[in-house]
């Protein structure tokens, strides 16, 4: 039997990224999209793409959402007028407060939370964990990321995410740990700290680099993301996983087993 999904924003880049990697697991049964958007009505793929959260995911029983955070957190409240028992959400940019918001939704549904589902990026982040667990604080550690001109938020999610696998592998936290932004006279680097460099150009999907660099030598783990599909298949695995779980609020990890 064939999970049923609703998408939000379903006419955007990750919205057909989605309905493209659809396999015969899922079953799209709506989406939504803004009002006044063309893509609002029937869609030749069998289901109705609506303005409105209920009506796109009435039949749906997983609802899957990349827009943004006031859009997602609306969509979650909306979700109560529906049957839908699971949503997977891999919105950027959510403040701490809005992160305990999903939190507490995810007390009456299973909620799959993370800022990138990629495979290889969470290795990626396993493996950064381990090394930075392993080499001194005499290593610094600079994460670089590069994402597309129309991304609005620096460093990305998955940047962050990054970072705080670094910091756990020296047992601090993040904060305690994140160096200032390089720019003017910072004076030398701080002992320790972890740095983030940022660029922003044409349609670059995904780009990220954790360099250890001490006195002799660079260390880098690396990742290039070169079909948003990535993303999609991720987000559609978590999906298909998320609708046979309990309440309760999971990461990719937990979809992996890593």
């Amino acid at each position: 039997m064939s999970i049923r999904i609703a998408i939000a924003g379903i006419a955007g880049r990750m919205g057909q990224a989605l309905v493209r990697s659809a396999g015969e697991k899922v079953a799209i049964t709506g989406g939504s999209e803004r009002p006044g958007s063309p893509a609002l009505g029937p869609d030749p793929g069998g289901w109705m793409v609506s303005d409105s959260v209920a009506k796109a995911a009435q039949s749906a029983d997983v609802w899957i959402d990349f827009t943004t955070p006031t859009a997602s957190l609306e969509a979650l409240e909306l979700l109560k007028l529906t049957k839908v028992k699971a949503a997977v959400i891999g919105t950027t940019g959510l403040s701490q407060a809005q992160e305990l918001e999903i939190a507490e939704h995810a007390k009456r549904i299973a909620i799959v939370r993370d800022r990138n589902f990629s495979l290889g990026v969470n290795l990626m982040i396993g493996l950064v964990e381990q090394v930075a667990a392993r080499l001194r604080q005499d290593w610094d550690i600079e994460i670089t990321e590069g994402h597309h001109r129309r991304k609005v938020d620096a460093p990305s999610g998955t940047a962050l995410m990054i970072g705080e696998a670094a910091a756990r592998g020296r047992g601090e936290p993040l904060n305690d740990l994140r160096a200032p932004p390089h720019d003017g006279q910072t004076g030398p680097r701080r002992h320790g700290s972890i740095g983030f460099s940022v660029i922003r150009g044409g349609g670059i999907i995904g780009d990220h680099d954790a360099a250890f660099i001490s006195d002799e030598e660079i260390l880098s783990i690396s990742h290039r993301a070169l079909d948003r599909a990535i993303f999609a298949k991720g987000a559609l695995t978590a999906a298909i996983w998320g609708a046979t779980q309990k309440p309760g609020l999971y990461t990719m990890r937990d979809v992996l087993s890593l």
